[in-house]
């Protein structure tokens, strides 16, 4: 059943809007929320243990809030985008003939440094036991990634590499000489009056209400709810709800939070990634079947994986979700944005 209540206001709701109820019933999810703005209203719907306004993790849709804070940075003249990244951040590797990654590189993951994510242990995608509760140093992160092989020389490739936004985010630090969360709130939440999106640090639990997310550890499922998101700082640790992250994206993509020359840097992308999205900085493009395009960005932490996302006429829409061992395939949350912007 659809739920239209948002903010105290009821709002009548037409046309189709997907059903999440058969997630929950097929084992896809233990819950789902997802909410749509366009010019006909706020819709939204919730199925299992989720909850319409509920709080989630983010994961990696943090990138794109950090990346929008560098690019404010750019627009004030503090940052060059093409200058070598570790002008900024010391001990950044370079590639093998001398060559040094840029900003730019590390924000569009053309940098090549190697993601300390795929180090055993080192990844919140998966279950680490007491280990989730652990506090991590952005410095002991990129110690590990450094320690790698990169990937490739900076630009003669592309791969997703989380490391590239713990870089991002001492950038954020080195040249403002203050938290990255603090500049993330001061920048964007504070501003926009997102007061249900944070940065929690060591906080290991969410405000509620809240999703409880799960992992099957030996085939059975524990409860990954709480956790230390410290392991994934500044490349994925936020926390926010689907009202939240609509506003954010339609912000952003409307010009209100860059210059338009840094949103349509942001926009240019890598289209040759091997994946579901083409990448820019920060943001992905995901081309519909039907041949419209969309941004935003997917995000992955433990129990909750999410998908934010806005089309240029404005429509926005955040899929969250509780994953169980069953899986949504690609092609139901495909199907979902489908729906709803073709």
């Amino acid at each position: 059943m659809i739920n239209t209540a948002i903010a105290g206001v009821v709002l009548a709701v037409t046309g189709a809007f997907p059903a999440l109820d058969g997630w929950v019933e097929q084992d896809w999810a233990s819950g789902a929320l997802l909410t749509v703005e366009d010019s006909a209203g706020v819709r939204a719907d919730a199925a299992g243990e989720a909850a319409v306004g509920g709080h989630f993790r983010i994961g990696s849709v943090t990138k794109t809030f950090v990346a929008t804070v560098v690019m404010q940075l750019v627009d004030e003249g503090r940052v060059g985008l093409d200058d070598p990244v570790d002008r900024y951040v010391t001990g950044v590797p370079n590639g093998r003939n001398g060559d040094r990654a840029t900003v730019r590189q590390v924000l569009n993951h053309t940098s090549g440094l190697y993601d300390y994510a795929h180090e055993a242990g080192y990844s919140t995608n998966r279950w680490r036991g007491a280990d989730r509760f652990r506090t991590y140093r952005p410095q002991e992160l990129l110690d590990v990634a450094f320690a790698g092989t990169p990937y490739f020389d900076p630009g003669q490739g592309w791969h997703y590499s989380n490391t590239n936004y713990v870089v991002a985010g001492m950038l954020v630090e080195r040249v403002t000489g203050r938290p990255y969360g603090d500049e993330v709130r001061s920048r964007i939440l504070r501003p926009l009056g997102l007061t249900r999106t944070s940065v929690p640090g060591r906080w290991p639990a969410l405000p509620h209400p809240h999703a409880r997310g799960y992992a099957e550890v030996d085939g059975r499922l524990v409860d990954a709810t709480l956790m230390n998101p410290t392991l994934d700082w500044a490349a994925g640790e936020m926390i926010s709800t689907a009202e939240d992250l609509n506003r954010f994206f339609d912000a952003l993509l409307s010009g209100r939070l860059t210059s338009a020359a840094s949103l349509d840097a942001m926009r240019r992308t890598v289209d040759d990634t091997g994946t579901i999205f083409a990448y820019g900085l920060g943001l992905q493009r995901f081309d519909l079947p039907c041949g419209r395009s969309v941004w935003g960005h997917g995000g992955e932490l433990i129990g909750y994986l999410t998908y934010a996302t806005r089309a240029d006429d404005g429509t926005r829409a955040t899929l969250s979700y509780n994953p169980l061992p069953a899986e949504a395939p690609a092609t139901a949350v495909m199907g979902v944005f489908t729906s709803i912007y073709c």
